[in-house]
């Protein structure tokens, strides 16, 4: 009797632990790698590329830290994309998990609009953490992604087909849009947007309707951030960035969703061709609208051709990811990453608002001498590299105890 017993409650939790749904590692080191280049904005690569300016490796690693000017990548500007396709990724998951537990449609709806409300106005808290009041602007990563996300929830649960169709009408109608204002004119005030008349960036011909500050979006944030409370009248962004480049975003969104959606259709399987394919196409068809002059490559302004290249480029990331984890099974190295990835909020928090205590704690208790061991060029490397072991070791401690923040 109790042989068989034992032998039921075995076969009860073995059942429990098939039931349990996996976490996709290469999703969370993936998502680790971005949270990670966001944090390295703290070794300062540009300011030690300064110190050694006849130094290529430096240069690159410094462009490489920092957003270009307009048009192209760089591989900071894959930090956002990348953020924003991997919550795509993660929404079929998180949606099977919470059908699973017995959670109706209006529950989950509700739950939806409560991430993205709060995704909003954390991007808002962050954005005035240095103003005087509350800051409402809608550039920061957190807030572009709450204003999609329950756009991308509804869609979630269309079939496949309708997902496509809405990818396609968002990035066309948001193409025409841009292509119908006006584009600068040849008496156009450059300096009235806070662009150099001289500016090397701008573009001619057709393509210039996706020029800096002289835009779509421009114009509707203009309009629409100063009806909100100010402390003096929006004129422009200084970088460029807009309020509606949250319409694109959601594409990008979306292309993530398609990719979760080839993981679980796929499993136990990778679908790693499938992503390198479909991430391939996704770039070459950005390249030809963009040297056709039809839509420029814009991160900045988030343009239907960045959607697509740098949807492509994610793609690609996530293809490495699972053919290194997933097929050949090295899954040890990416521990490191996993320890971010699966705590991306909370890595997110503390890149923008622990660094100055980290920085003044590590003076005030080491001194600064001991970060200038190796030169004053190399300093501020140092000291980052510091500032990112303490980030990861708190990372790895709420790990350790299962504490993740979640919105």
């Amino acid at each position: 009797m109790q042989e068989t017993l034992r032998s039921e409650i075995a076969e009860i939790r073995q059942a429990r632990v098939a039931e349990k749904p996996q976490r996709n590692i290469a999703v969370d080191a993936y998502r680790g790698l971005v949270m990670l280049l966001m944090m390295g904005e703290v070794m300062k690569f540009a300011e030690v590329a300064q110190a050694f300016p006849h130094s290529l490796f430096w240069r690159i690693l410094a462009y490489n830290q920092t957003h270009v000017e307009w048009a192209g990548m760089g591989l900071h500007d894959t930090i956002q994309p990348g953020f924003s396709f991997l919550v795509g990724v993660a929404l079929p998951y998180s949606i099977h998990s919470r059908t699973a537990k017995g959670q109706s449609f209006r529950r989950q709806l509700i739950h939806t609009i409560w991430r993205s409300l709060v995704l909003i106005f954390l991007g808002f808290f962050l954005r005035s953490i240095q103003s005087g009041q509350t800051n409402f602007t809608f550039e920061d990563t957190l807030t572009q992604i709450g204003l999609g996300y329950t756009f991308a929830f509804l869609l979630a649960r269309c079939q496949p087909k309708w997902q496509w169709t809405a990818l396609g009408a968002i990035l066309v109608g948001y193409w025409a849009a841009w292509a119908l204002y006006p584009a600068p004119g040849a008496n156009f005030d450059w300096a009235a947007v806070g662009v150099p008349a001289n500016w090397p960036y701008n573009f001619t011909g057709f393509a210039a309707h996706w020029n800096k500050n002289s835009n779509l979006g421009q114009a509707f944030d203009v309009w629409f951030l100063n009806l909100l409370p100010r402390a003096s009248r929006f004129l422009y962004n200084g970088g460029g960035y807009l309020t509606l480049s949250f319409i694109p975003t959601l594409g990008t969104i979306l292309l993530g969703l398609r990719a979760g959606e080839w993981f679980r259709a796929a499993a136990p399987k990778i679908p790693v061709k499938k992503f390198v394919i479909a991430g391939l196409l996704l770039m070459a068809a950005a390249a030809v609208l963009h040297f056709t002059g039809i839509c420029p490559i814009v991160k900045r302004i988030w343009t239907p051709a960045w959607t697509l290249f740098s949807g492509g480029v994610c793609l690609l990331f996530l293809a490495a990811f699972s053919w290194v984890i997933d097929v050949k099974g090295y899954r040890k190295w990416a521990f490191p990453l996993m320890v971010v990835g699966m705590n991306s909020i909370a890595a997110y928090l503390m890149a923008h608002l622990w660094e100055e205590f980290i920085l003044s704690s590590l003076h005030i208790h080491l001194g600064t001498k001991i970060f200038q061991v190796l030169g004053l060029g190399l300093e501020p490397l140092l000291t980052g590299i510091a500032v990112m072991l303490t980030y990861w070791l708190v990372l790895y401690w709420m790990y350790r105890r299962k504490l993740f923040l979640r919105v």
